[in-house]
This record gives structure tokens, sequence and C-alpha cells, in this order.
């Protein structure tokens, strides 16, 4: 009997530029800690310290026809690095995020023009996650949000924000092409884009964390309009720790009135002192920006068990379940929701994980048709734990079913999905996109799809 591919091609990736990301030595792609990958359809991005390279390609064409470099502008006093990459999708626009060493996202367009540069905290951003959480706990109205992940800290952007920033400089841009005018005087002043900042170092630093949707009030408060939304952290001191965070920094009547009376005071005062000592118009500097104070964070639990250490945190697309990776090769499956774990997988040192929808126990010939959409109904919630020292990457159905799939992987090869794309409300679900696993190996530079069929 013929063995079975469970893999499709799509190209190689394989070009000159790899070469100052390291490429041409074996393992590059994966013995490189401060190389970082982003896929996106039809992209993928790859990053060391101070470079971004972008290859683009389309069905049937070479994917290295279409190369762009972006050098970001990093502050060589501080020893700026690139230390976190993420592709933001709004229906029409594509945009690739970076996060530094010293705690600034910045957006750049596909031709590698800056769009946006704000400090977020200062400190090393660890990564950056794109995904939508649940509005209502009894509706399936959706929340598109970017969260930064720091040491200790998350911060989380909203999506329409975004993406109205985004559309307005898209239109400026080319009202200015059109127009045939550049401003030659321009300066680099970029507008604020609004967030939520939590300290959650309750138990420790943590090394990854994520917002895993909105959760109920704490007991005994007053049912408001005040949203919380969970975060699950991981790292060093604690595997696991969970926390409740509030989006008001402050709850009490008194917090807010000052909030709102004494910045109202002080700006009539100032006014009243400008018209009464009037002085000559000193050349205006621009501010340094300011962190944004903290919102309130509390505690829900954590889970230590010394010397284990959490590693890698991935979440699964509804927010439900998370895998998280620890020093001691298990893989701990999360309820996010009652905060359990609800299975455990051992023997799996350096692994890595992500959520996969396959098509199971699904008849074969209504599978194969040309004339049957898929929805989202048809497809099953599967783990992918990848397991470099075996070589192979093993299919789990979820929660708690078998293990589906065992597929070789070869050395130097890594597991990649592309990001979360925020689509308009318009999209049927007959247009569903299940989540799909891609392998790239960075010594040949071939890449691969997972087939979604298991029967």
């Amino acid at each position: 009997m013929a063995r079975r591919n469970h893999t499709t091609e799509l190209g190689c990736i394989a070009c000159d530029d790899l070469s100052e990301l390291g490429a041409g030595k074996e393992g590059w792609l994966v013995n490189n800690p401060n190389l970082l990958t982003a896929l996106d359809t039809h992209s993928i991005a790859l990053a060391n310290r101070s470079l971004v390279l972008i290859l683009h390609w389309s069905e049937g064409s070479d994917p290295v026809g279409n190369r762009v470099k972006i050098v970001p502008d990093l502050s060589p006093i501080e020893a700026e690095y690139i230390s976190a990459i993420e592709w933001l999708v709004f229906d029409d626009i594509k945009v690739l995020a970076l996060g530094t060493s010293c705690g600034y996202l910045l957006i750049y367009s596909l031709r590698g023009d800056l769009i946006h540069k704000q400090i977020v905290s200062p400190g090393k951003i660890l990564r950056l996650r794109v995904r939508d959480t649940k509005r209502d706990l009894t509706q399936d109205a959706s929340s598109e949000e970017v969260c930064v992940v720091m040491s200790g800290v998350i911060a989380r952007f909203d999506g329409s924000d975004i993406q109205n920033m985004l559309q307005r400089w898209f239109r400026e841009r080319h009202s200015q092409f059109w127009d045939e005018r550049e401003s030659e005087n321009s300066t680099d002043t970029f507008e604020r884009l609004p967030y939520q900042l939590w300290n959650v170092s309750k138990y420790g630093s943590c090394v990854d964390a994520a917002i895993t949707g909105l959760m109920p009030p704490p007991l005994l408060e007053l049912q408001s309009s005040q949203r919380y939304y969970c975060a699950i952290t991981v790292g060093a001191d604690a595997v696991i720790s969970a926390y409740r965070l509030s989006v008001d920094r402050s709850r009490s009547i008194v917090g807010a009135i000052l909030s709102k009376v004494v910045p109202a005071t002080f700006s009539t005062i100032t006014s009243i002192s400008k018209m009464l000592w009037r002085s000559d118009p000193s050349p205006t500097k621009r501010p340094e920006p300011k962190p944004q104070p903290f919102a309130r964070a509390s505690p829900l639990t954590c889970f230590k068990d010394h010397p284990r250490k959490g590693e890698k945190l991935t979440l699964s697309p509804s927010g439900t379940l998370a895998a998280i990776t620890d020093s001691l090769g298990r893989i701990l499956l999360l309820d996010t929701q009652a905060l359990v774990v609800v299975r455990l997988w051992k023997g799996y040192r350096d692994a890595s994980c992500l959520f996969v929808e396959m098509l199971a126990k699904k008849d074969v010939e209504t599978s194969r048709s040309a004339y049957h959409e898929h929805v989202k109904s048809d497809y099953c919630l599967c783990l992918a734990i990848h397991a470099p020292r075996k070589g192979i990457v093993e299919i789990w159905q979820m929660r708690t079913g078998p293990r589906l799939l065992t597929i070789p992987c070869a050395k130097g090869s890594k597991i990649l999905q592309p990001t979360y794309r925020f689509a308009s409300s318009e999209v049927s679900l007959s247009s569903y996109v299940p989540l799909e696993l891609f392998f790239l190996n960075g010594d040949s530079g071939l890449l691969f799809v997972l087939n979604r069929f298991l029967s």
C-alpha cells in the first residue's frame, strides 16, 4: 500500500536575501532565538534583531518573486532590537506590526513605510497576539483586539481603533499621491492609539500571556457597564497564573470625581494665569511620551510547582482552551473558564503547540465534492504538537479525543499558522476559513500545508 502524504507543498522561500538572517547554516530557522517568523495568506515575514524580510507569493508562482526589506529606526544608545512580530489584516488592509525591546509598537506598510509608532510601556515586548473576544457572554458578537505581552505587563488595543487609524493613513497617502504633493517639512508625529494596560506580576514575571475573553464581575459587585477580562500568564515563578482585568483604573466614586474635576480645575487655572501674565512665546518642544498608568488586575489563582517553569502558551480560537508547555517536557491543556487543567501530555521536550481544525469523521464523498462548501460545524478542533526531538507532529482531537495523526517532520522545521484576520460582519458562514497548519523547513526552504482531511 502506498504511503499517504498528509501535506501539500506550496513552494520554496529560498533566496539570497535570507543569508542576512542566517540562512545557509544547518538549523538556522530553529536554533536562533532572535529569529522571528509571522505567516499570513500568501505572505511570510522573517526578522532578526534589526532587519525584517517580507516574502509574498500567489498560487502557482515563485514565493520569492516579491521581496521587501524593512530596517526599523532603532535606538543605538539603548541597544534596541526587534523582539516581536505579527501581521495585522483588516479586510483589504494588511500591515506588519513589530514590537521592540524598549516597549515600542511599530506598524509598517507592505512597502516598508512607517505608519505608526507608540510607546506601550518601558520594557521588552515579548509577543503580539491578534484575536477576537466575546463581547457578551450570551451572544456571538465579538470584539477584535491586539494584545501586547511584556514581562509582567499586558496591554490591549481595540482592533477598531487600529483599523480606523490605518484607513485614515491610507486615505491621506492616496490623496497625496493624486495631488502629487509631498510634505517635505513633515515631522514624525503619530496619533496616540487608546489602550488598556495591566500589571500582572503578582506571582512573578511572565514569559508569555494572553487575554482569553470576557468574564463575569466579582461577587457582590453591582452590575454596570464595566467589563472584565480574564488573563492567563505563564512564567518561571508560577507555571500558570490567572487574573481578572478591570477596564476602569478606579471603581470608587471619589476616584471618579477626582479624575473629572482635577483636570478641569487645573486647565481653568492655567488659562487664567496665561491671561494675567502674558509672556513671549517660547519655542515648543515635543514632550517625551509618558507611560500610561495601570488599570486594576485582580489575581485569581496560580499554580506553582518548582522547578517546573512555564514556557509557551497557545489559545484556542474561542479562548476556552489553552495549551501550555513547561520546562519538564509536559503539555498542559487548561480550561480557561473553569481554570483547571483538563489534560496532560508527558515527554515533549522543546515542544510547540498550535490549534488546528480538521475535517474528521465526515462522509468521504461529501467532503470531496467540489460543490460542497464546508461551514464551521464541519470541522473538529485539534491540537498539533510539534516534538522536534522526536521529529514528528502529532494531531490530537480536543478535548479528550484520541491521537488522529502522526506526521514525520524534518529536522530544522517549524510549524506556523496564519494570523487572525479582522473580518467584517458581512462575511457569510459559508465562507468560513478554518485554522490551518503550515510547515516551514529552514534547511530546504520548502513550505507545506497540512491537508484538512483525516479520512
